[in-house]
This record gives C-alpha cells, sequence and structure tokens, in this order.
C-alpha cells in the first residue's frame, strides 16, 4: 500500500518512524457529467476572473478572502514557518480508556507502519503496551495543512490511527430528540428485547452493498446493448403504527421465521394476523380488541349461571304454588307484579296497598266486635 505520510511517533523521549497509509477505500462508482442531447462529455475549466484565461493547476496557489472580497495570497512556504510541533511527528499526549472516546468524533482511519528496520523494536513496544493496558493513545498529527486530533488503537498487529475531530465540532443534539413526556410501558420493553434477542448478531464480513453491484450489472448490460429495464418491486410502506405491541410481536414473529426457527410452524406465525396482547381487566382502556374481550368474557359466564338458577327458583316457587293453593298463588302474583313495576310506581301502590288492607283490618275486627257483644248480652 502506498504511504500518504512519513513521520514519527513521539512517545516521550522515544521516537519510532512510521508511514501513514490509508486504512479505507472507497468502492463507490462514479459518474461523469454529459450532455444528454448529444452524450458530449461536460467538463470543468478553471478561469482566472481578471483574464479570462484558463489556469493550469500547476499555476494555482491559496488565498483567503477577506470580508470585504479582498484575496490574502498564502504560499506553502508561509505555511511551513509556523510553529507546528506536530508537522512531521505525531505526538502522544495521554492514555484513556477507549470507551471514553465518543464515537462521533471518529473521522478517517489509517494504519501506522514501521518504517525501517530500526522502527520495528520501539514499533513493537508501543503495539504491546497498548494492548496490555487495554487503553488507547491520544495524539496530534498534521496533515493536508492542519492540525488534527487521533486516538491510536491496536488492530491485530498493526497499530491504527482514528483522526478525531476536535470536540468543539461536535454540534450538540439540540431540538432532536422527541418533544413532550414519551413513556414506555415494561411489556413494550420486553418485546423489544425480545426482537433485539431473535435478530442476533451478524457476521460484518458478509455485508455487501446490494445497490452498487444492481449498478455495475446495469453498467455491464448497457454496454453490451442487453439492458432491459424493468420495474422495481418496492414494499408498501407502512401506515402509522395503531398498536405498538402488536406491530412488535409481528416482528419477533417474522424475525424468527426469516432465521428458520420454528419449522413451517414459525412461518405460518409470520404470515397471521397479530393478536395484541390481552391486558388485565381494571387498567383501563387498551389500543387492541382483546382488552374488550377479555372484559366481556366474565360476564358471559356469569348470565348463563344466573339465568340457570332463576329456572331453577322458577321451578320451586310453582311447586310451592300447587301445594298452598290458589290463596298463595294470589299473593306470589301480586307479590311478582310489584316487583316489576318501576321504582316510583312499586313505592306508591305499595303504601295504597298497605293503607288499604289495614283499614280492612280496621274495619273488620270493629265489626267483629260489634257482632260479639250482643252475644254476650243475650247469654246472659
Amino acid at each position: 500500500m502506498r504511504s500518504i505520510w512519513n513521520g514519527a511517533i513521539s512517545f516521550g523521549l522515544v521516537s519510532i518512524p512510521i508511514k501513514l497509509v490509508n486504512a479505507t477505500e472507497s468502492h463507490s462508482i462514479s459518474f461523469r457529467q454529459i450532455h444528454v442531447s448529444d452524450g458530449g462529455r461536460v467538463r470543468y475549466r478553471k478561469v482566472c476572473e481578471l483574464d479570462g484565461e484558463e489556469v493550469p493547476s500547476a499555476e494555482i496557489g491559496k488565498g483567503y478572502e477577506e470580508a470585504d472580497g479582498s484575496i490574502v495570497p498564502i504560499t506553502d512556504e508561509d505555511l511551513a514557518q509556523l510553529p507546528l510541533a506536530t508537522a512531521k511527528t505525531i505526538e502522544i499526549m495521554s492514555f484513556v480508556p477507549a470507551e471514553e472516546i465518543d464515537p462521533l468524533q471518529m473521522d478517517a482511519a489509517y494504519y501506522l507502519a514501521a518504517n525501517g528496520a530500526t522502527a520495528a523494536k520501539p514499533y513493537t513496544l508501543l503495539r504491546e503496551a497498548l494492548k496490555r493496558s487495554r487503553k488507547v493513545a491520544i495524539a496530534k498529527y498534521a496533515l493536508r495543512g492542519r492540525e488534527r486530533l487521533g486516538m491510536l488503537r491496536v488492530v491485530d498487529d498493526v497499530i491504527a490511527m482514528h483522526g478525531l475531530l476536535w470536540p468543539d465540532e461536535i454540534r450538540a443534539p439540540e431540538g432532536v430528540a422527541p418533544e413532550g413526556t414519551v413513556s414506555v410501558r415494561d411489556a413494550e420493553l420486553d418485546l423489544a428485547d425480545a426482537l433485539m434477542a431473535t435478530l442476533g448478531e451478524v457476521e460484518m464480513a458478509s455485508l455487501h452493498d446490494d445497490y452498487r453491484e444492481a449498478v455495475e450489472a446495469m453498467i455491464v448490460a448497457k454496454s453490451g446493448g442487453a439492458f432491459e429495464p424493468t420495474e422495481a418491486v418496492v414494499e408498501p410502506a407502512g401506515g402509522q403504527v395503531i398498536d405498538l405491541m402488536a406491530a412488535l410481536e409481528k416482528s419477533v414473529r417474522a424475525a424468527k421465521a426469516s432465521r428458520g426457527e420454528g419449522g413451517a410452524e414459525g412461518s405460518d406465525e409470520a404470515e397471521a394476523e397479530v393478536t395484541p396482547i390481552r391486558r388485565k381487566a381494571g387498567t383501563g382502556r387498551g389500543a387492541g380488541t382483546g382488552t374488550g374481550a377479555a372484559a366481556a368474557a366474565p360476564k358471559a359466564v356469569g348470565g348463563k349461571k344466573s339465568t340457570a338458577a332463576s329456572a331453577k327458583k322458577t321451578a320451586a316457587s310453582a311447586t310451592k304454588k300447587k301445594a298452598t293453593g290458589a290463596g298463595a298463588a294470589g299473593k306470589s302474583a301480586a307479590g311478582k307484579s310489584a316487583s316489576g313495576a318501576s321504582k316510583s310506581t312499586s313505592r306508591t301502590a305499595a303504601t295504597k296497598s298497605t293503607a288499604k288492607t289495614a283499614a280492612a283490618k280496621k274495619t273488620g275486627a270493629g265489626a267483629a266486635k260489634k257482632a260479639a257483644t250482643p252475644r254476650k248480652r243475650t247469654s246472659a
């Protein structure tokens, strides 16, 4: 691999000559701009604003534009004379645990290769010290005209360096989080944990760019004249999630089916409709229909029991009526009609009936008393 920077690692008083090599590469497909009508290449030319002539790369320098639009020329010699201690040195400042580095700070990655036989011993010493301490080194270095921050760590048997953004280059996430208070229930977290466990881990080496492969295949087909465009099959996007529990439950089933867990039964579950989890009665209204069904079921069972009990009571009442005769039957019918009426009517009827009965009893008692008195005088 071609080195892009030569220098040394400053590890206290130890200097380790190294070469900087890119650790990553881009596989993205780049396109050229063309004239649609004739397919001609469209190029950008660098033209001087003063004389209108095209300027070759060798005659292009740097300049800083001030607020009034004037340009201050800056040469490579000017930059080289700046008091920059890290111009050709990766200066290690401290060692910290890797978890203290925010991934948001990480930028480009490089491999550090020992430059020469004399660098092998100190290079190996630094590598083994990083391994044993389980820490990373924080360093400063200069690259492409500016000072940068870096993190050194061990990858296999190589020291790698990640460029880090300066802390003041990380923007605060203001106004990004959802507004208002959102509560998540334990049952929803349990289903989310189950979904995470079902998806499991993935071999990073098995991941690849499907879109890039499709673009490459299209280019090959078009260059050979055998390209036939087809409409892409796009699955319809899901609507608004009405029941989060049902969506999580269905996701768990689909993930299990895709991983082949449970065999044919798992695939049937993935295609079946998801029944929302039934919530306990008395906890308020639920999002799904399962709550209503669960609450209604005990009422239906209770109704059947009360109907059977009423039938038994009716049969017993009929038997009692036959045994006590017509007088008892009349009293029973009067009591049933009074209980079947409305509250206000039954109370009024009961009051009138009581008054009439009392009056009748009083009248009967008086008549009996009058009838009894002459009989006593006659016998005397």
